[in-house]
């Protein structure tokens, strides 16, 4: 695994292929606009979604698709609403047997489907993990000390793809859960702009505390309907994940929830970004997918309400508060 594809040039995409080169292997960074590809070699910097920090001549910025292809392994990291579009084109360059690992973090909307049943139905074939955790791009990419899972059902590729990623100041530990890291990775984005809220009204620490605590519930039932194990909720991809997310302004999802909660509108928000809030999109397909499995998501659905359907904060949030009493573990 010399050579390492990153499909998606966010933050995150431009952050993984640092680590990359800082772990000595030559990364091609893959840009949906030529325009950003063009952008990136020339300065040696993502000045729009990374500013400020210079990238390794390891790092080869592209918009052929075929060149990420070509890589020993290859990190998607396009947004979730993207990845399966996307995935159709990349499907025509991938070479039987090359792994890929499943960056991205949501919940596909209308088919309520993990990020990895889109890559099985694009790329049946190819072996496949899914890196998620508390990360913010900036930091890794300043290599600040950060722990992220890799999740591999295959645990000796798991192991290969950890030792070829892991740098100074990035460690990965590998789980046999996906599942549990993929739940954990979309459902955090969405009670963070809860969080973001609370913040944004002012209601303190005990209940942002709260709110966190019972989130991790509602992932962890969410998770478990779906095969996870309820102590894999419990480690980076969960609970590691859902702290950094919905604690911090360097949070889009807590930095969007606070404006909404000091009284923007979600479309001015939105319209003063570039970098995709997923939180936004995966609040819909999680409420959606969480009433068809019978699951109670409270928050998660509060916050779909809000985003979509128009109800005001204060209301909801008085009626979370109203709602009936019960036992911690229920």
């Amino acid at each position: 695994m010399e050579r390492i594809g990153i499909v998606g040039a966010g933050a995150w995409g431009t952050a993984l292929a640092i680590v990359a080169a800082r772990a000595g292997r030559e990364a091609v960074l893959w840009a949906h606009e030529p325009e950003t590809a063009r952008g990136i070699a020339a300065a040696r910097e993502n000045r729009v979604y990374l500013p400020g920090i210079p990238l390794d001549p390891l790092i080869a910025p592209t918009a052929n698709l075929a060149e990420a292809a070509a890589c020993d392994v290859v990190l998607w990291v396009t947004p979730a609403q993207f990845v399966r579009p996307v995935l159709r084109q990349f499907a025509r360059h991938h070479r039987p047997g090359t792994p890929v690992v499943m960056c991205a973090k949501g919940i596909e909307e209308g088919s309520f489907a993990l990020m990895s049943d889109v890559l099985a139905d694009e790329l049946p074939e190819a072996p496949w993990g899914v890196l998620s955790g508390p990360t913010f791009a900036a930091e890794v990419a300043r290599g600040q000390p950060t722990a992220i899972t890799l999740a591999c059902e295959d645990e000796s590729l798991a192991a290969r793809l950890a030792d070829a990623l892991a740098a100074p100041g990035f460690r990965p530990y590998w789980s046999k859960d996906v599942i549990a890291a993929e739940v954990g990775g979309a459902v955090k984005n969405v009670l963070a702009i809860a969080c973001g809220i609370v913040s944004g009204r002012n209601l303190g620490h005990n209940a942002q505390a709260a709110l966190i605590t019972r989130g991790i519930a509602e992932i962890t039932r969410l998770a478990v309907a779906k095969g996870a194990e309820e102590v894999s909720l419990m480690g980076l991809a969960g609970l590691g994940d859902l702290i950094l997310t919905a604690t911090s302004m360097m949070s889009r999802n807590f930095s969007l929830g606070a404006a909404l909660g000091e009284g923007q509108s979600l479309e001015s928000i939105l319209g003063a970004r570039r970098a995709v809030t997923e939180g936004v999109f995966t609040a819909r397909a999680v409420r959606d997918l969480a009433a068809r499995t019978g699951i109670d998501m409270p928050i998660a659905s509060a916050v779909a309400a809000i985003l979509f359907d128009g109800a005001g904060i204060d209301a909801t949030i008085t009626d979370l508060l109203a709602r009936p009493l019960r036992a911690e573990r229920d």
